[in-house]
């Protein structure tokens, strides 16, 4: 039992190590690292050191700072690609960001948060990095509000809290007013976003369902402002993605009536 256990925390801190650089900074000194995982220097260097030998992490020869190694690309692409949400959409959404030149996002929900399992550039909506991996709040995204479609008023209380925290001046803070939106949303089948998580972007979002009719995850189609111009764009938006997302769902067993019920503003 006391080698179990002994290896149950030194996988926890080597966990704890990777943790460390996933909180914005690329490359992090030995220092850095023990702070952020909460362990001592010397600890974290010998994690460190072992995490390396085994391509987990990687030391610049001359900078001596460390950051991710190949492994973790390796790893995160097996994973990606044994995700049956990710391989039914990957074509679909490709498609849709060439079409329209826009960004086209997927999302799985993890708990209280949107979880990105994929993103898609067209040439209005460029990006340098990734966001693949990345985490957004339910409450004040398309994404997010599509994927809360599936779950009942009291049940969102519960997952999100009584706070929910305002990103922007145009964030929903308020459940109530929440709740009206995702009623609004169900009844037309997408959701939108307008500066609610950072000032000059949008996006439209729809739920993905399985077999079982589940949502399962969301598909969107997002850009700044001046590309996405909901005011005259929103209609052959809305039905793009809703049409889009429903092929997903096709892809994943469901079989239930496509939702292409789009309101002008």
């Amino acid at each position: 039992m006391t080698s179990d256990n002994g290896s149950n925390q030194s996988i926890l801190r080597a966990v704890a190590i990777l943790d460390a650089f996933l909180l914005g900074r690329p490359e992090l000194r030995v220092t850095d690292v023990a702070r952020q995982a909460g362990l001592g220097v010397s600890t974290a260097s010998r994690l460190l050191s072992t995490l390396e030998s085994l391509g987990l992490v990687e030391r610049d020869p001359i900078s001596n700072l460390y950051r991710l190694g190949p492994k973790t690309v390796t790893l995160g692409g097996v994973a990606l690609n044994q995700s049956p949400v990710y391989r039914a959409a990957r074509q679909t959404a490709q498609n849709l960001a060439a079409e329209h030149g826009l960004g086209v996002n997927l999302a799985i929900r993890r708990d209280d948060q949107g979880f990105y399992l994929g993103n898609f550039e067209g040439r209005s909506a460029p990006r340098a990095f990734s966001l693949i991996g990345q985490s957004i709040p339910l409450h004040a995204t398309g994404l997010g509000k599509a994927l809360l479609l599936g779950v009942d008023p009291a049940q969102r209380r519960a997952l999100l809290g009584e706070n929910l925290v305002g990103f922007t001046h145009r964030t929903i803070t308020d459940h109530d007013r929440l709740d009206a939106e995702l009623a609004t949303s169900g009844s037309r089948g997408y959701s939108t976003e307008e500066e609610e998580l950072a000032l000059g972007r949008a996006c439209l979002a729809a739920p993905i369902r399985n077999a079982s009719g589940e949502i399962v995850a969301a598909l969107s189609i997002s850009g700044p402002l001046s590309a996405i111009n909901l005011a005259a764009r929103e209609a052959a938006l809305a039905t793009a993605v809703i049409e889009a997302a429903d092929a997903v769902s096709v892809a994943l067993g469901h079989h239930g009536p496509a939702r292409v019920i789009v309101s002008q503003r």
